[in-house]
């Protein structure tokens, strides 16, 4: 580490040399038998790791590993021109026939994009464009394969490592809640993954075999001599119905299933609309998921879900659907343009009316400004409409059950990705996102229905011929497309930020005033269903006063939930360890996350029991200007499993004693100015969101901390 620092300031001087070496590492990266003793690759790698650091301009350094990219290729296609077949025979230098006869078998299966492919596989770059000298390929093709590769190519290791450099410092936030929330990520796709994998090499056995005892239970219904009568009996009813189970006729199943699939979905959508209006239950879980959503923000998250947003942005999507309608009009798969054009055009003129029928204001924890309303979320409904439909299309026209599942989680994910950002920025609730989900999944399902008439029509389907001019046409429009899509995240400018509004403390004069429903009394569910009442109200002059006050009662401030927390807490539960600072599950009041937790180890010493309080911040004021604090107190007993929530604490039912034991300690500091017990609620039985019982006598202390 020591020797790359002291090399650091060499390399700034002499930094124009630089790039040349970035451009010979590439030039020798493919040439023959060089390439396979020089880590090219590598030293790319570590001049991108240096672009990060600002010691060479990143566009500048791509341009030259292209450059050199291109010329060791053309020197390997030209060598090969000239002396392949004997080198085919002898072998040259490092290479040997064995690396010949490998890229021989790339080259026959993937033709002329073997080119472009082999630019990214080790021992097959070093020999492909020898090899396409060797076999005659035509100068044009391989030009233009070759600029892709190298383009791509220096792409893939420059951005590698400037990316890498950069996440350095960002693994600090592996130790924040971002930490935990990357993780749940990556635990979910991860799923997704092995998900995918297991459909893909045994999902077609698995939904033939399903089929195949659908057909045998078919055949012994239809058997039945019961059954037969029946069918006698009523003839024109299952005369409609093996109609409209007909697989080869557009009006058969394929319209039952895509009618059947419409209706349910309106359903489903009229459901949400239901709720929205009627302010049910669904718009209580909003507001505290935003909130809760809002503590796991960090800046370079911030960053990546606002790129992800902009793939649902109106500009982007009129960009992409001009490159797949051009496509598709390549490729004469015209029956597919009209319909996407409705998806697309019925999607968005839906969700501009829906935004002015509902008038549903934006959540208040959003990131930046949206002029719009918020119900339905626009960019979850073209995520289904636009990537949906061409999800559709190529698995339509894809003829390995591979690729039909690699194109369907691709799509699946995208989608989830793009509602996923409208929340992580705050700019929608989850109702709306859920309703744009559906909306779109309607003009979705109206385009694919539109599509399979249209397609049904043909007579016969077209043979399409490839050849190297469409291919290259076609990767030309997506290479460009995604470029404009780059540079325009890049060169956009973010909305205005919203500044967080400053608080204005609610000066209060009676301090039980700021309870003005039975609600306030009580913490919350995600749902918004009661839970414990509160039992302490502390007014302290700051927050440090009230950390301070717990700490000279010998009670410690929980750590944040993050990745290392949840790691050590989860470790400490395994083995019966101590951790006196363990993380507490969010928990609800008045909509907000609680501020704090405070927690005392037990004589057990370990963090399977322990005595625990969450407080919030009010923005209310005593008379005296002091901040007023509500909290409520439960004892962890021991260690449960639950369907629902996993592994979680348990807590005693006996809240009243864990109010007695905190108030005990907090009395001992002789911090306390002034001490008032009252009758805050009815005695209560109830259960909180684990499911686990309590009962209280309803009491409450008010605290006045000095």
């Amino acid at each position: 580490m020591n020797f790359i620092q002291s090399l650091l300031p060499a390399i700034e001087h002499f930094h124009v040399i630089g790039y040349w070496i970035a451009l010979f590492a590439a030039l020798f990266e493919t040439t023959i038998g060089v390439g396979l003793i020089l880590p090219g690759s590598t030293i790319i790698l570590f001049m991108g790791a240096l672009a990060a650091k600002g010691y060479f301009d990143l566009g500048d350094l791509i341009w030259f590993a292209v450059i050199g990219a291109i010329i060791g290729d053309n020197i390997n296609y030209f060598i090969g021109k000239k002396y392949g077949l004997k080198i085919f025979k002898n072998g040259f230098w490092f290479i040997k026939p064995t690396h010949f006869k490998k890229g021989e078998e790339f080259f026959e299966k993937h033709g002329s994009k073997s080119v472009f492919i082999g630019r990214f596989i080790p021992s097959i770059k070093e020999v492909i464009p020898l090899i396409a000298g060797t076999f005659g390929m035509k100068r044009l093709p391989f030009m233009i394969w070759n600029i892709f590769g190298a383009i791509g190519w220096s792409l893939v290791w420059v951005l590698s490592g400037y990316f890498f450099a950069q996440s350095l410092d960002a693994v600090k936030m592996w130790l924040t809640r971002t930490g935990f929330l990357l993780t749940v990520f990556l635990v979910v796709f991860i799923i997704f993954y092995v998900l995918k994998i297991i459909l893909v090499k045994k999902g077609k056995e698995f939904f033939t075999f399903l089929y195949s005892i659908w057909k045998s239970i078919k055949q012994a219904i239809i058997e039945n001599m019961e059954v037969k009568k029946f069918t006698l009996r009523h003839q024109k009813f299952f005369i409609f119905l093996q109609k409209r189970l007909d697989k080869n006729n557009f009006y058969g199943l394929p319209l039952t299933l895509l009618s059947l699939a419409l209706i349910y979905v309106l359903g489903l959508l009229g459901g949400i609309i239901e709720d929205i209006i009627n302010s049910d239950i669904i718009v209580f879980a909003d507001v505290r998921a935003a909130n809760l959503l809002a503590v796991f923000r960090n800046a370079e998250l911030t960053t990546f879900f606002f790129w992800i947003t902009l793939l649902g942005k109106s500009k982007i999507i009129l960009l992409f659907t001009i490159a797949a309608i051009s496509v598709l009009w390549l490729w004469k798969k015209r029956s597919y343009i009209i319909p996407l054009l409705i998806s697309v055009i019925g999607s968005a003129v839906f969700t501009f009316i829906g935004k002015i029928v509902f008038h549903r204001a934006r959540p208040d924890v959003a990131i930046y400004y949206e002029n719009s309303f918020s119900f339905p979320s626009g960019h979850a409904t073209i995520a289904v409409a636009f990537y949906g439909f061409l999800a559709y299309i190529l698995i339509r026209n894809s003829k390995k059950w591979k690729y039909k599942i690699n194109i369907f989680f691709a799509g699946f994910i995208t989608i989830l990705l793009i509602g996923f950002s409208r929340l992580y920025l705050g700019v929608h609730y989850v109702s709306d996102v859920w309703g744009g989900y559906l909306a779109g999944a309607i003009w979705l399902i109206i385009a694919i229905s539109i599509s399979e008439y249209l397609l049904s029509k043909k007579i016969e389907n077209e043979i399409v011929r490839s050849n190297i001019k469409k291919q290259i046409i076609t990767a030309g429009i997506i290479i460009v497309s995604i470029g404009l899509y780059i540079i325009f995240a890049f060169q956009y400018q973010i909305p205005v930020l919203a500044q967080p509004q400053k608080i204005n403390k609610i000066v209060v004069n009676n301090t039980m005033a700021i309870f003005n429903s039975d609600q306030l009394k009580y913490t919350e569910t995600l749902l918004g269903h009661r839970q414990e009442p509160l039992s302490f109200i502390i007014i302290a002059k700051n927050d440090q006063r009230l950390v301070d006050l717990f700490k000279d009662a010998g009670w410690t401030l929980a750590d944040d939930v993050n990745i290392f927390s949840v790691y050590k807490i989860a470790k400490a539960s395994l083995l019966k360890e101590s951790y006196p600072q363990a993380p507490m599950t969010p928990d609800f009041w008045n909509s907000e996350t609680h501020n704090f937790g405070f927690e005392k180890e037990t004589a057990a010493d370990n963090v399977r029991t322990r005595h625990h309080v969450r407080f919030w911040k009010t923005n209310y004021a005593a008379d005296n200007g002091e901040n007023i604090y509500v909290g409520a107190a439960s004892f962890d007993s021991g260690i449960k499993w639950g369907v629902t929530w996993g592994v979680t604490h348990k807590i005693n039912p006996n809240i009243d004693a864990e109010r007695e034991f905190l108030f005990k300690d907090l009395q001992k500091t002789g911090k306390l100015l002034n001490i008032e017990k009252m009758q805050f609620v009815k005695p209560k039985l109830g259960s909180n969101f684990a499911g686990d019982l309590f009962f209280t006598d309803g009491k409450l202390y008010l605290l006045f901390a000095k």
